[in-house]
């Protein structure tokens, strides 16, 4: 078997060993054993122009000045952002920032849970006059059309305060204090996003010309990096902890709420923060576009930070450093943090039909028996 082949093989297994887990290292309503999530149980204010936060690990390259924190897509592949590490289970997550300009680039502000609950914001490069908020639940992505789009004057040259206040019974999204959007939990459809959730942004290029015909064109791409770079800068957060004690752990495998325990402190479901009617969804968008993949749960450097009720030695944060190769990948292509083999371009990883081809292009498999023909 030549080189190529051997490396064509040696992706192929080991796709078929991560894809299970493909954004969570460790999902505890599919998988035992999976370690707790240390608590924010707190709120936190941090202003990125005095430079980077111990509360937050880095990936790719975010740098830091008077401005706040810059997220900078330059070239293909290119996916800085900050992950927190602490969770919060209910609470409010204020973000002021200016999203990143640039056709096929996205800026993106994501809470996100172990079972790929998600409520998000999201920022086109193309648009200075909208934002996107969005919720997934369970990682359940069969459709698209919760999605919503919101006007914004000045997206791009303008900070602006991005809020979500998230309790058990709705998700209130709001701009400048105005609320934009209301999601009730008995409107979710069975995917109303419930358990522990860190926080994670940073800029991204959905119109990179590697990725689906479907995200390039959600993201209005393609993406010119010669026209670049392209900058997020978020100047500040403030994050709130609904509920208290130092971690948080899951007591069954419903996913719901009521299973989830909050070590040395109390769940607090938030109540209701808002009176306001549900403003009305006049746009949507439906696109076939994926969850943000630089946002999803991953693993991290861990240091420990000064404050906050952190548990020494929680595996969920202690971790060795970040994966970026694997013995016999192709030339370029790299594992990210949470096991996701990618190629050069930061596209999806490779599916099924793309691992069995692999294994018929090499000869291990008969492409007859499979229905293939070369």
């Amino acid at each position: 078997m030549n080189l190529a082949c051997r490396r064509l093989v040696t992706l192929a297994l080991f796709l078929n060993s991560v894809s299970a887990q493909t954004y969570s290292n460790c999902n505890p309503i599919q998988q035992s054993g999976c370690p707790p999530d240390s608590a924010l149980g707190t709120s936190v204010n941090i202003d990125f122009s005095h430079g980077a936060s111990d509360s937050f690990t880095a990936q790719g390259n975010p740098t830091y000045d008077s401005n706040g924190a810059s997220f900078t897509v330059a070239r293909s592949g290119d996916a800085p952002q900050l992950t927190s590490k602490w969770y919060i289970m209910f609470g409010k997550v204020e973000v002021v920032m200016k999203a990143a300009p640039g056709a096929g680039i996205v800026s993106s502000s994501v809470l996100q849970s172990d079972d790929l609950d998600e409520i998000d914001w999201e920022w086109l490069g193309a648009q200075d006059n909208q934002v996107q908020s969005n919720y997934f639940g369970k990682g359940q992505t069969t459709t698209y059309d919760r999605a919503a789009v919101h006007a914004v004057v000045g997206t791009h040259d303008g900070f602006h305060k991005y809020t979500v206040d998230w309790t058990s019974t709705q998700v209130v999204w709001q701009v400048d204090g105005t609320t934009v959007r209301v999601l009730q939990a008995t409107d979710a459809r069975g995917q109303f996003p419930q358990t522990p959730m860190r926080f994670k942004f940073g800029a991204w290029s959905g119109g990179d010309s590697s990725n689906p015909a479907g995200t390039v064109a959600w993201a209005q791409g393609p993406t010119s990096y010669a026209s670049g770079p392209y900058t997020m800068i978020v100047r500040s957060i403030a994050v709130t902890d609904y509920s208290t004690g130092t971690q948080y752990t899951y007591s069954g495998t419903s996913g719901n709420w009521q299973d989830i325990v909050a070590v040395g402190g109390k769940v607090n479901s938030g109540g209701s923060r808002t009176n306001s009617a549900a403003p009305a969804i006049t746009s949507t968008s439906n696109g076939n576009v994926v969850p943000f993949d630089g946002t999803h749960n991953s693993g991290s450097t861990y240091s420990t930070p000064n404050v906050y009720p952190w548990v020494a030695g929680s595996t969920t944060l202690a971790t060795s450093a970040v994966a970026t190769n694997y013995p016999g990948l192709p030339s370029g292509w790299t594992v990210n943090s949470s096991g996701k083999v990618v190629p050069p371009s930061a596209a999806p990883s490779v599916g099924v039909p793309t691992r069995l081809m692999m294994l018929v292009t090499c000869g291990l498999i008969s492409g007859f028996a499979l229905g293939i023909r070369l």
